[in-house]
Formats: structure tokens, sequence, C-alpha cells
């Protein structure tokens, strides 16, 4: 990946860039998946937990809040 600093830009905003782009392309995620086997059942585990959870906050979203007298 490159990112081009013109005249005038500082090595700041280059290196902002440069992150804005890794990040959009989650090449770090991929590195740290990488790093460590992780077994396919903990793999569904995991993304079970999180689905889980995803719909217990979408549920607290949705329940009328409580009066406060």
């Amino acid at each position: 990946m490159k990112v081009t600093i013109r005249d005038g830009q500082s090595f700041e905003s280059g290196l902002r860039k440069f992150k804005n782009k890794v990040a959009d392309s989650n090449l770090l995620q991929e590195v740290r998946e990488r790093q460590t086997y992780e077994k396919p059942t903990t793999t569904r585990k995991i993304a079970k937990a999180r689905a889980r959870s995803r719909w217990k906050k979408h549920l607290a979203a949705q329940e009328l809040p409580k009066k406060l007298y």
C-alpha cells in the first residue's frame, strides 16, 4: 500500500491516510487471525455468542424505559 504526500502536506496527515487504508483492507485483522490456530468449533462458539449479545442489545433498545417516579 502506498500513500503519496504532496508538497505542503504534513507527514502526520499521510500517516493517518495510510492507517485508514490499512484499517479498510482488514489487513491487521487477517494477520491477527493467522497468528494462532483456532478450532472451527471455537470460531462458531464465538460467533454465536456475539450474535446473542447483538440480539440482547436489540431487545434492550426495543423496551420502553422504566418509570422513574
